[in-house]
This record gives C-alpha cells, sequence and structure tokens, in this order.
C-alpha cells in the first residue's frame, strides 16, 4: 500500500471514529435526559451504563499511540462493552447471590478493571492511575506494610468482587454522583455557552468593572468566577475565559505571569462558588447525607470572601502601578440584560428549585429544557436542531474527564472500604500530633495540597475527603466544616506550586512562564489562604447555628484580614505604605484568623488603626502611585 492511500486510510478511520463518538456522545446524554428526568433506573444499572458510555467515547476520542493503535482500541472499546453492561443486565442475579463472583464474572471484573485504568491514563495522564494503583497493590500486599498501617492482604477473587460486583468500588457512590448530578450540570453548562452566557457573563464583567483601575484583571475575576461554578473544572475555565482576558490584561500593563496567574487564580475559585461548586457540592452532600441547599448555603461566604481577597489583591496592584481600565467602548449594564438578560433566567430556576426542594437532578433537568426554550425567545439566541445536537454531544465530551476521574478513584475509595485503611490513618495522624487540633489541621492542609496535585475537582475532593476527612472528624470537628476544609486547599493545589494545572493551563495561554505563573497565583490567593481555619475554629462563618451578630463579627474579621493581607503583600492602602506599615498589617492580618480572641481583637484594632491612618493621609506628599519596572 503506498503512502498517499495509507494517508487516505487514516484520514478516513479518523474521520468515521469522530462520527461515531459524536453519535455515542449524543445517545449518552439523551439516556442522562432520560433517566433524570423520566425513567429512574436502579443504582447498578444506571452507574454501569453510565461507566459503558464513558468508555466507549474514550477509547473512540482517545486513540492509542502505538502502531496497530486501531485494533487495540477496538479490544478496549469490545472489553468495556461486555465488562460494564455485564452488570446493568445481570445486576439483579448479582444482587441476589450477594456479589459472590462467577468464575466468568472474575474475567470480566479484571478486563474492566484494566479498562478503567487504561481510560483514565488517556484523559487523566499518569498521576491519578498511578495513585490508584498504589492503593489496589495495598490490597494485596498489606501484610508487608509498615506495622502501623498492616492488614492481613486478600486474595485476587476478593478485590475484584469489591470493586467489581458491589457499589464500593468502580460502582461506588463517586461514580454514581456522576451519573446523575455531575453530568446533568455539566450538560446544563453546555447549553447555556450554547446558548451565548459564557459571552453573557463577560459583557457583565466587562460592563461591571472594565473602566475601573486594573479594569480588565477585574473582569478576569468576575468573569471566571461566574464561568468557573458551572463549568466544574478550573482547567476548562481557564481556557474558555483566559483567551478573552489575558489579552486585555497583557494591553492594561500586567505582565504575562500576572495576567495567567490572577486568571488560574479566579477559574479555581468558581469550583467554591456556589450555586453549582463545580459539582462537588453534591458529591459533598452524598458524602455528608444532608441536603445540596445546606451545602452551598455553607459555602456562599466563604467563596465570596475569597474572590473579595482576589478582587482586592488585584486593585491595590493596579492602584500601586497606576493601571487603567479598558479603553475600547463598554456596554452599559442594562443594555446588556435588555439584550442577553433572559439567559440568566434558567439558572434562577436551578436556585428556586433547589430553595423548594427539589433534587439537585430534577433541577438540572428542568433548567436545560427551560433553557431550550428562553434562547428561542429571541432570534440571535435561538438555538436550531443542530445547535441543540451540537450541545448534547458537547456535554458528553465535556463530562467524561469528570466521569473516568470517579471511575479511577472508586480503587482508592474501595481499597480503604476493604482494608480499613481510614482508620489506621486516622489514628495514627492522631498520635503523631499529640491530639493537638491545630498541628493536625496544618498537617492536613499539606496532605491536601500534596494529594490534590494533578487531579481533577471531583477526583480531588473524593481523594482528599476519603482520606483526610475522619481524621478531622476523630478530633471533634463537624462534618461539614471538615469536608469544605479538605475540599478548599485539595482545588488550591490546582494553583500552589511545584504541580499546579490550572497555573500551567494560563501559562500556556499568555506565553507565561509556568513556574513564575503559579507563584503569582499563589500571591493573588495567598490573602485568603488561612480563610479554611475558620471553618474550623469560627464556624459560624458556615451560618451553622449562628445569630447574625456573630455570623457578622466573623465576617468582619475575616474581610479585615484579607484587606490586611492584600495591603501588605502590594504595599498600598489608599497610598504606598511605609516600611514599617507592611509587616505589621501582615501580621495583624494573620492575627484575625487566629483561634484566640485577644489575637483576634488586637489584629483587628491595628488594621483599622492603619487604615484610618492611611485614609486620612492619603493626599500627603510622596503618595503617588510608583513607576512599574520595564
Amino acid at each position: 500500500m503506498s503512502m498517499a492511500q495509507e494517508h487516505s486510510l487514516g484520514a478516513a478511520i479518523v474521520s468515521n471514529r469522530e462520527k461515531a463518538a459524536f453519535v455515542v456522545c449524543l445517545c449518552m446524554s439523551l439516556f442522562q435526559m432520560y433517566s433524570a428526568g423520566i425513567g429512574l433506573l436502579q443504582t447498578p444499572v444506571q452507574r454501569s451504563i453510565h461507566l459503558t458510555f464513558v468508555l466507549a467515547i474514550i477509547f473512540l476520542m482517545y486513540p492509542s499511540r502505538f502502531r496497530g493503535g486501531t485494533f487495540i482500541d477496538m479490544l478496549f472499546l469490545a472489553g468495556s462493552l461486555v465488562g460494564a453492561g455485564y452488570i446493568a443486565l445481570f445486576s439483579d442475579a448479582i444482587a441476589m447471590r450477594g456479589g459472590k463472583p462467577m468464575p466468568h464474572e472474575m474475567v470480566l471484573g479484571i478486563i474492566t478493571m484494566v479498562a478503567v485504568f487504561e481510560a483514565g491514563r488517556r484523559v487523566l495522564g499518569k498521576a491519578l492511575p498511578i495513585l490508584a494503583l498504589v492503593f489496589l497493590g495495598y490490597c494485596f500486599i498489606g501484610r508487608y506494610a509498615p506495622m502501623m498501617f498492616a492488614h492481613r492482604g486478600y486474595s485476587l477473587e476478593r478485590v475484584v468482587q469489591h470493586m467489581y460486583l458491589t457499589t464500593e468500588g468502580i460502582f461506588g457512590i463517586a461514580l454514581g454522583v456522576s451519573s446523575t448530578y455531575v453530568f446533568m450540570f455539566i450538560l446544563f453548562g453546555s447549553f447555556l455557552s450554547g446558548g451565548g452566557g459564557a459571552s453573557l457573563f463577560n459583557n457583565i464583567a466587562l460592563s461591571l468593572t472594565g473602566r475601573m483601575a486594573g479594569g480588565p484583571a477585574k473582569v478576569a475575576v468576575i468573569a471566571s468566577g461566574l464561568l468557573g461554578t458551572i463549568s466544574g473544572s478550573s482547567i476548562a475555565t481557564v481556557v474558555t475565559s483566559g483567551s478573552f482576558t489575558i489579552p486585555m490584561m497583557r494591553k492594561a500593563g500586567f505582565t504575562a505571569e500576572e495576567s495567567a496567574g490572577i486568571t488560574a487564580c479566579a477559574s479555581t475559585g468558581g469550583q467554591f462558588m456556589p450555586p453549582i461548586m463545580g459539582a462537588g457540592a453534591f458529591i459533598m452532600s452524598e458524602f455528608l447525607n444532608v441536603s445540596y441547599g445546606l451545602v452551598a448555603l455553607s459555602a456562599t461566604i466563604p467563596a465570596l470572601l475569597y474572590y473579595g481577597a482576589v478582587f482586592l489583591n488585584v486593585h491595590f496592584m493596579a492602584k500601586r502601578y497606576n493601571m487603567k481600565g479598558t479603553d475600547t467602548n463598554v456596554e452599559k449594564i442594562g443594555a446588556i440584560l435588555r439584550k442577553d438578560g433572559h439567559l440568566l433566567l434558567p439558572l434562577v430556576l436551578i436556585v428556586a428549585m433547589l430553595i423548594m426542594h427539589y433534587t439537585p437532578l430534577k433541577s438540572a433537568f428542568w433548567a436545560i429544557i427551560a433553557m431550550v426554550c428562553i434562547c428561542a425567545l429571541k432570534r440571535r439566541t435561538r438555538m436550531g436542531i443542530f445547535q441543540i445536537g451540537d450541545a448534547l454531544a458537547d456535554g458528553a465530551r465535556n463530562a467524561i474527564g469528570t466521569a473516568i476521574a470517579c471511575a479511577v478513584v472508586g480503587y482508592i475509595v474501595g481499597s480503604f472500604s476493604l482494608t480499613g485503611l481510614g482508620l489506621k490513618f486516622s489514628i495514627n495522624i492522631m498520635e503523631l500530633t499529640g491530639g493537638s487540633l491545630f498541628l493536625t489541621l496544618a498537617m492536613a492542609m499539606v496532605a491536601c495540597l500534596v494529594l490534590g496535585m494533578g487531579l481533577p475537582t471531583t477526583a480531588n475532593y473524593i481523594v482528599t475527603s476519603t482520606i483526610v476527612v475522619p481524621v478531622l472528624v476523630k478530633m471533634g470537628v463537624v462534618g461539614i466544616s471538615a469536608h469544605l476544609f479538605v475540599y478548599y486547599f485539595g482545588i488550591m493545589a490546582d494553583i500552589t506550586p511545584p504541580v499546579c494545572l490550572a497555573s500551567f493551563t494560563a501559562a500556556g495561554l499568555a506565553n507565561a512562564d509556568a513556574t513564575r505563573t503559579g507563584l503569582k497565583a499563589f500571591y493573588f490567593a495567598l490573602p485568603s489562604f488561612f480563610l479554611p481555619y475558620l471553618f474550623i475554629y469560627s464556624p459560624e462563618i458556615l451560618l451553622q447555628s449562628a445569630t447574625v451578630w456573630n455570623v457578622s463579627l466573623v465576617i468582619l474579621r475575616a474581610f479585615l484580614g484579607i484587606a490586611a493581607l492584600a495591603a501588605a503583600l502590594n504595599g498600598w492602602l489608599f497610598r504606598p505604605l511605609p516600611v514599617i506599615a507592611r509587616p505589621l498589617l501582615f501580621v495583624s492580618g494573620v492575627g484575625c484568623y487566629s483561634m484566640f480572641p485577644p489575637l483576634q481583637v488586637a489584629g483587628g484594632g491595628i488594621i483599622a488603626l492603619v487604615i484610618v491612618t492611611m485614609f486620612f493621609t492619603r493626599n500627603r506628599a510622596g503618595a503617588m502611585p510608583m513607576e512599574r519596572q520595564a
């Protein structure tokens, strides 16, 4: 066969795979819509069909790079269909015999487990599959582990049965949430973007802050926050918003690293922001066995404080170096809302239905239906049959990363439930810290930052909550405080060096140095880095059994701490800060987060004194902005 013929055959294969992937994505989204709003299925059936679709899409969309890769892909595809589909067809029979594996089920289990690992490697890279492989190996060789983590070890039959035939492993709660809430909200995000929602968020942000000092950076903070809460991925938000905001920031005088760092920091924060919280809220509500509304309500004030910290940091930097706003014509907010404000109605519907105690699944289903109907009200946003088909397919494509991460994480969660590792880990951490809550929190923070490196949001939270939360709960920490603590710091790994995927992605868009971008993103987030400690020591910030007065005091204390840290980092508060004021403000800002009331009062008092002094001396000589070094 000539090279021209080989090239033609390769192009034909690629084209056919793309068409097949599109059809499978379309079918997957239609299945998810059906199961969410019309015909509810049994748990094993729902999860296994979901995983079957996911594996099929991955082996079609992510071809093997080895010679003869198409044949390998078809083998994996066939094995996935048979292995995962078997659970859907015979779930009742498996349950009737208590999950005891038949000889052929051992073969199917091994095939499915290998397929999940390979699919995870193709989509997520090596980090999460290797971590899962380590935990899976621990199930077999636990008798050789150090005494503090030793167990008797399990046979291949027992491990395959636990991971494949029960809802403790691959088909566990993580995949269960992916197959319901997470998929539907990602699908809603695809419809929102298809109808023009991304452009609407950018225009709103530009109108509100575009002309302020450092306006383009503030546009990035707001736009990335609005997009981030829906996208479910800080990296996806960086790509979506960064292509618009990074060039604007560069034009306004921010360096490439600063522009990329701000985008990464703001995009990551979207994972904390209700109503959707990057899908993490749904998993948290399942783990805690509480309503989704309670989780979203608890996360609201911390999310707003996080964005307040990033916003103030950007503002002080812009004032310090006299950075102007955008010089382009900015449309007024009223005109934007008159033109495209109807696209916000499905979001209002989601919030209203959740407040009325409808399930998140049902809320997302009707929000998607409403999105199509509302977009049809105006010609410029109307979605035809092809646009609806594209949105359905895009939703499935966007969801497969989260879905396969949840399946791979099932090995880690299953290893904990099989070996009792969680209890061992809790006991050993408490012994190492001598029962000190503060030391335990510090170790938990470091563990979350390390465990969260390189993991997508959903997998990140499942891993950190499985390993770290039991330790905190044993120390007497309230469940929702412990979960939000690890959720916050796990996600902060996306912008914390040395491995910070959101920062690296933004650096690529800005053509900036990746390491310096990671440091800049950490710099912009630093004023809020101590915020999760308030979840533990001042749970009023989570609106847990607190009076309005107590909540107000905690918010004031947190805001003063954020403002002080942002001012100290930038050397600006109404005017350039005197040399002695910067360390004084930094220490006082940290004091606001302290567990000791005298330090809280002292820190807040010093900050208030400095603010008043700097305000009344803002017009004195030497208060002009500084010149930016080239």
